[in-house]
């Protein structure tokens, strides 16, 4: 399984970038789709997800600003991300997991400028 993940950068605070993750399998009967972030010197952290139900999830940080989505026909995850701050300078990585594996993709800096 490959995920691709694109549309990071170096935006502005206050920005609104979208992240768009294609993947190569189906993205509809999963157990977790969603995207993680590592800052520098930080642990990977939770960003958003869809659960299996299709329900979603979102770090306290991000509720709010930060929005999950997805498009099952072209087998792609985006996160629309809105009001950034500088402390969401991270690289962005999707994730799919399914009954038989977990996979990642290579990820996206998101770059903060204030």
């Amino acid at each position: 399984v490959q995920l691709q993940a694109s549309g990071g950068g170096v935006v502005q605070a206050r920005g609104s970038p979208r992240l768009s993750c294609a993947c190569s399998k189906g993205i509809l009967n999963v157990n977790r789709l969603g995207w993680y972030r590592q800052a520098p010197g930080k642990e990977r952290e939770l960003v958003a997800i869809f659960t299996r139900s299709g329900s979603t999830n979102y770090a306290d940080s991000v509720k709010g600003r930060f929005t999950i989505s997805r498009d099952v026909l072209r087998n792609t995850a985006y996160l629309e991300m809105n009001n950034l701050e500088p402390e969401d300078t991270a690289v962005y990585y999707c994730n799919v997991d399914y009954e038989w594996g977990r996979f990642w993709g290579q990820g996206t800096l998101v770059t903060v400028s204030s």
